[in-house]
C-alpha cells in the first residue's frame, strides 16, 4: 500500500506542477455563468455618474439587523431572502477596504449586474464590535447607498454560511427584457 501512496502523491505534483496560486485580490466572484447580457433600456448609468454620496451618514447600531423593502415589495420576497432562498448569482468582498474604494467598487458592481441581469447578490461588508469600528461604518454606508437605488427591491442580513452579519443578500428588480421573457414563457403554458 505504501507504494501506491507515494505513486499517488507523485501524480498529483506532477499534475499540479504548473498550478498557480489565485490572487487575493479578487473583487467580484460570479456564481453563475451567463452567455448573453441583455442591454439595458431607459437611462443608463456610467461609472463616472456614481449617484452614491458619502455625505452625512446615520451610523447603525452594531446589533441592529440590515433590513429593507422597497415600497410595493411583498413581505414574503424578504422572508425568502432573509432565508437563503434565492441562489446568489454574484458577490462582493468589502472587507478591509476605505469607504471611498467601497462606493466605487459597490457602484460598479451594480452597474455589472445590471448589465448581466442578476437579481439576488451578496455584498460581504464586515461587521464590527462597536459602533465606529470601520466595519460597522462601511456597513452604514451599503445600507444608505442601496436604498439610493430603484433598481433594489429588498436587502437583509446574509445566513451564517454566507457571512452571517457582515454581509447582506440583495435583490434587484427584474429588468425588462427578464420581464418579457418571463411573460412569454408563462404565456406558451396557458395556451
Amino acid at each position: 500500500m505504501k507504494i501506491d501512496d507515494e505513486n499517488d502523491d507523485f501524480l498529483f505534483f506532477q499534475e499540479m506542477a504548473g498550478v498557480q496560486k489565485l490572487a487575493d485580490t479578487q473583487q467580484v466572484v460570479y456564481l453563475k455563468n451567463h452567455q448573453k447580457s441583455a442591454k439595458i433600456h431607459g437611462p443608463e448609468l456610467t461609472e463616472s455618474e456614481n449617484i452614491f454620496t458619502t455625505g452625512f451618514l446615520e451610523v447603525i447600531d452594531c446589533a441592529e439587523p440590515l433590513e429593507y423593502k422597497h415600497d410595493g415589495v411583498q413581505q414574503g420576497v424578504l422572508d425568502k431572502l432573509r432565508h437563503g432562498k434565492y441562489p446568489l448569482e454574484a458577490s462582493l468582498n468589502l472587507l478591509r477596504k476605505p469607504v471611498e474604494t467601497c462606493r466605487q467598487e459597490l457602484f460598479s458592481f451594480f452597474l455589472q449586474a445590471e448589465a448581466q441581469n442578476l437579481r439576488t447578490l451578496l455584498v460581504v461588508h464586515g461587521r464590527g464590535r462597536h459602533n465606529q469600528s470601520h466595519a460597522n461604518i462601511v456597513r452604514s454606508y451599503v445600507a444608505k447607498w442601496l436604498k439610493q437605488l430603484d433598481e433594489v427591491q429588498a436587502f437583509c442580513v446574509a445566513q451564517g454560511k454566507d457571512g452571517g452579519a457582515g454581509a447582506c443578500y440583495i435583490v434587484l428588480k427584474k429588468s425588462a427584457a427578464a420581464k418579457q421573457e418571463n411573460w412569454e414563457r408563462h404565456a406558451k403554458r396557458s395556451k
